[in-house]
């Protein structure tokens, strides 16, 4: 197969660049938002990495005056965005190049909204209609530049950021955060270990799977959200086994974006558990979706059995029902070496009741087929933890 043909430039959601190499366009594009000094926000295990150091000389190369900020934790804080924002006014940038996976991308989106705010971060969780009290004259224009394929940050309007004070994930939420232009290049993903290829490719699956499974009127959503399934299905494990693979990382890039690009119609429970679960543990949120999965699957069954079994054929299991999807979702996970359940990652059961508590109150969870409330969450944390399915 030619690799070019994956090269292409979509319009949709926001201007995608899609292509083995394009990464080599960065500079041209930070010109193209009038940056002259943007300021490149990426986490500490990249920061070092020939990739971003490319990318840095590229841009400086160019006449840019790059800046780098790469203090950011693997479930982003309120206190990492306030220190980019201060990285960002004393480096005098007019721009941000969002680079690396989901939580530097997160962070970098929610940096470049309060470069342009005078109130605090909290306000503008996506409660309500707090984001109307955004001032979008004064946020940043981003470049959104994924490594890895699962959060689809990248074509995202929101952020999740962790309030380390309250130990709960909150979203930040605004129009404008969608990044004006993404550059999707699947050779930055060549290098990404297999476990977590695994657990961020699993992070697209529940994206696509819950935004097909919610009950909100969106057509075109639900078919993109079909699509990105069947990509996954064909390709994770090609790029779990062979990181090098450009075709299997290039379909699973472009899944990613489509998994995101669905759940504009909801997301579920899998997410409603798995952020305060991730607040609580700081786990990787990824491996938490994968992991919560298929209790999340069964607990849904008499809402959505009939969709999945449509998705079924349309993803020409051997047989086409509710339970050969489940063990098409158990055996794949097996296959990426995915744990069976929480506990074998340190999640123990002393804070089911507050887990529940959380879920049922989070953005997520109005999304799900099933209105939850908090003990039925407790009980689905509980069994996940005992692997009890």
């Amino acid at each position: 197969m030619e690799l070019n043909q994956f090269t292409a430039n979509w319009h949709y959601p926001t201007a995608i660049r899609a292509g083995i190499g394009r990464i080599k366009e960065l500079p041209a594009t930070c010109q193209e938002l009038g940056m002259k000094s943007p300021l490149l926000i990426t986490d500490p295990g990249l920061a070092d990495l020939p990739m971003v150091q490319a990318a840095l000389a590229n841009c400086q190369q160019a006449g840019l005056k790059c800046g780098l900020f790469s203090q950011i934790k693997g479930n982003p804080t309120g206190e990492n965005v306030t220190d980019g924002v201060s990285a960002y006014w004393r480096g005098e940038h007019d721009g941000v190049i969002a680079f690396g996976g989901g939580s530097a991308l997160d962070a970098a989106k929610a940096v470049a909204l309060m470069v342009g705010q005078d109130r605090p971060l909290w306000d503008f969780e996506d409660v309500e209609d707090n984001w109307l009290n955004i001032c979008t004259e004064g946020m940043a224009p981003v470049v959104a530049v994924p490594t890895t394929s699962g959060t689809g940050s990248e074509v995202g309007r929101a952020s999740v950021i962790t309030d380390s004070e309250h130990h709960i994930k909150r979203i930040i939420f605004h129009p404008n955060m969608l990044p004006a232009i993404v550059i999707l290049d699947p050779e930055l993903s060549a290098g990404l270990p297999a476990t977590l290829t695994a657990a961020t490719g699993m992070d697209a699956l529940s994206h696509a799977l819950e935004a097909y499974c919610t009950n909100g009127y969106h057509p075109m959503a639900e078919g993109i959200a079909l699509e990105a399934i069947r990509l996954i299905k064909d390709y994770l494990p090609r790029a779990v086994e062979d990181g090098n693979d450009l075709e299997a990382r290039a379909q699973m890039m472009t899944a990613s974006t489509m998994g995101s690009t669905a759940f504009q119609r909801g997301l579920g429970g899998m997410h409603a558990l798995a952020h305060p679960i991730g607040a609580l543990y700081d786990s990787h949120h990824g491996l938490l979706n994968a992991i919560l999965m298929p209790y999340v699957l069964k607990a849904n069954r008499s809402a959505i059995e009939a969709k999945l079994t449509r998705l079924s054929r349309y993803l020409a299991l051997e047989d086409t029902d509710f339970d050969s999807f489940l063990d098409w979702v158990l055996t794949l996970r097996k296959q990426l070496d995915i744990p069976h359940s929480l506990g074998e990652i340190g999640i123990d059961a002393e804070r089911v009741t507050e887990i529940g508590i959380m879920a049922e109150q989070d953005p997520s969870a109005g999304g799900n087929p099933i209105k939850f409330d908090a003990q039925q969450y407790a009980d689905i944390t509980l069994s996940a933890i005992h692997g009890d399915l």
